[in-house]
């Protein structure tokens, strides 16, 4: 995914206008929003110093004051402030393949499992889910699919079923693509990654669309609203908690209101996939 720096930074400074930060409109103006040179102005670096962070081809090391000179002038918000920072100091390659992410640990195993009453499962970087309890497997599927096919990309963009389990689909596939690019962010070099990236963007043109808009949100929490075949409609507030020993692992959790109508339903879901086993 090489040239991510630069097309961040260009898709940003396309949506600032001159005199949003008090800067004359008048002119002509070949792109949208600010010229290389106005942010460079603005951020208080040589215009040939911006160039160069926007071509990929500043030196080792830029520091954390210019970073957060341009991310004061573009308007980031903390998320794509945090983006900015690791794809613009990404770690030097080596000819080694990138790590394989660690394996769920069996005490992580008997946590989700310890939390029956909650839908609970954990993702690594890529949104591959690799450990969930059975009333997530109950809610989402995943001991029935391909290991492939329990990613959640994949799942949000090449399911056919997608847009039905999801009322809200283009809010979840947002989500979904700002998430991992947030992720692939901190790692720049999993060939896994860029796979997975060209394989969506080349089986579904939303996916390209969203992936090519850079869009970077982290999917920590929030509400998502599921449309499940066995019990209805389900409003699921979630976290996400970090594994600190497995830090590209984190625990998703859907943890409904009490004494809901959608509380109900899953105690009826959980009771129906215990009949099935």
């Amino acid at each position: 995914m090489d040239g991510d720096l630069g097309d961040f930074l260009r898709s940003r400074r396309a949506r600032i206008r001159p005199e949003e930060v008090g800067l004359p409109s008048y002119g002509r103006r070949r792109v949208p929003g600010l010229r290389r040179e106005e942010v460079a102005q603005l951020a208080g670096v040589s215009v040939d110093y911006y160039v160069r962070l926007e071509q990929g081809r500043a030196p080792d090391g830029v520091s954390d004051a210019v970073l957060d000179a341009v991310a004061r002038v573009l308007r980031l918000d903390a998320a794509e402030h945090e983006y900015l920072r690791a794809v613009a100091r990404p770690p030097r390659r080596t000819a080694d393949p990138a790590p394989e992410p660690a394996p769920v640990r069996p005490a992580v195993q008997r946590l989700l499992d310890g939390m029956g009453s909650v839908p609970a499962y954990v993702l690594d970087h890529r949104m591959n889910a690799l450990a969930w309890n059975p009333l997530a497997d109950a809610l989402l599927g995943f001991s029935g699919a391909a290991p492939a096919d329990r990613n959640l990309v994949r799942r949000a963009f090449l399911d056919p079923g997608a847009r039905e389990l999801y009322p809200d689909w283009t809010e979840i596939a947002e989500q979904t693509v700002a998430h991992l690019r947030l992720k692939a962010g901190h790692h720049p070099g999993d060939p896994e990654v860029a796979d997975l990236v060209t394989e969506v963007s080349a089986r579904s043109t939303e996916f390209r669309r969203m992936w090519d808009d850079h869009l970077v949100r982290p999917c920590d929490t929030g509400v998502k609203r599921l449309h499940h075949p066995v019990t209805g409609l389900l409003t699921l507030p979630y976290e996400t908690l970090t594994i600190p020993s497995s830090p590209d692992q984190t625990i998703v959790t859907y943890v409904p209101e009490p004494d809901t109508e959608t509380a109900e339903r899953l105690t009826m879901l959980g009771s129906w996939k215990a009949a099935a086993v």
